[in-house]
């Protein structure tokens, strides 16, 4: 890890930024040593969120499969999970919660779950919402991937009495990961998506660091507009470009620090 007789280097201009699943050093580096890593990317032009999942779509076509893109970026959120939890001092000394929705951010969330299981990490996941499985393909891949994964427990919670269950002890979690909602959420919120966005929010209060993935649960990523309730983050991780609606004065207000992980995305999948 970066220390202050040994700082953080970012590559040289030229060398090539190794994505997340290919670095070698990615879980020993600090925030800011991430931060470092991923300058380039966060030096980007920031997009909306309609851009990006064009962008998604388009790397797709282009030959990069859905399932590599949730791996990059679940490796980076598990990265960013670790730096967090060792920043706070609380590594091991509790387990990681890891609230998923049932949509690919909460499967960037199972990734995350099952890289900090692998390096050394109590990890507990609960997969929020009616559905006993996530309802796309790769991250239903990723949710039957943990059921070998030691260190990792699933929970199903499907309604809003099981998060008040779950939340029970939560300030003894090391960190909790927002990996419930991403773009497009508009209004109040139903549950039991809206106790577990409470249940994050309580244990920020009770000084447990809390990591959004990609966006703060619920935060329009491209106005910065909020839904009731949303997630204060302390520090959020987004993929491949910057996001309009956390450089908006509400949406900063909610993601903390940011950092923009790149995860593989082709640059000509920008362009429609």
């Amino acid at each position: 890890m970066p220390t202050p007789d040994r700082p953080a280097v970012r590559p040289a201009p030229g060398d090539a930024v190794p994505l997340p699943v290919d670095d070698p050093t990615l879980f020993e580096l600090d925030l800011a040593g991430l931060a470092a890593r991923w300058a380039d990317a966060m030096a980007r032009a920031p997009m909306t969120a309609a851009e990006m999942t064009g962008a998604d779509v388009r790397a797709q076509r282009f030959g990069v499969p859905g399932i590599r893109l949730m791996e990059q970026a679940g490796t980076a959120v598990a990265a960013a999970a670790r730096a967090l939890a060792v920043q706070a001092d609380r590594w091991e000394t509790g387990p990681i919660l890891v609230l998923c929705g049932p949509g690919n951010n909460g499967g960037d969330g199972l990734v995350a779950a099952r890289h900090l299981a692998a390096h050394g990490a109590r990890v507990a996941v609960a997969l929020v919402g009616s559905e006993t499985r996530p309802r796309t393909a790769d991250a239903a891949r990723n949710w039957d991937r943990l059921a070998r994964q030691a260190g990792v427990e699933r929970i199903h919670v499907p309604v809003a009495r099981d998060v008040a269950l779950l939340g029970h002890g939560v300030e003894r979690a090391a960190v909790v990961i927002d990996a419930l909602l991403g773009t497009g959420v508009r209004g109040l919120l139903r549950e039991p998506v809206r106790s577990a966005v409470d249940l994050v929010n309580r244990a920020r209060g009770l000084g447990v660091p809390v990591l959004a993935v990609d966006c703060p649960t619920a935060v329009d990523l491209t106005s910065g507009e909020l839904s009731d309730p949303v997630v204060r983050a302390d520090v959020t991780i987004t993929f491949h470009r910057p996001k309009a609606g956390l450089l908006t004065r509400r949406g900063a207000a909610m993601a903390g620090r940011v950092l923009v992980a790149p995860i593989g995305i082709p640059p000509e999948a920008d362009r429609a």
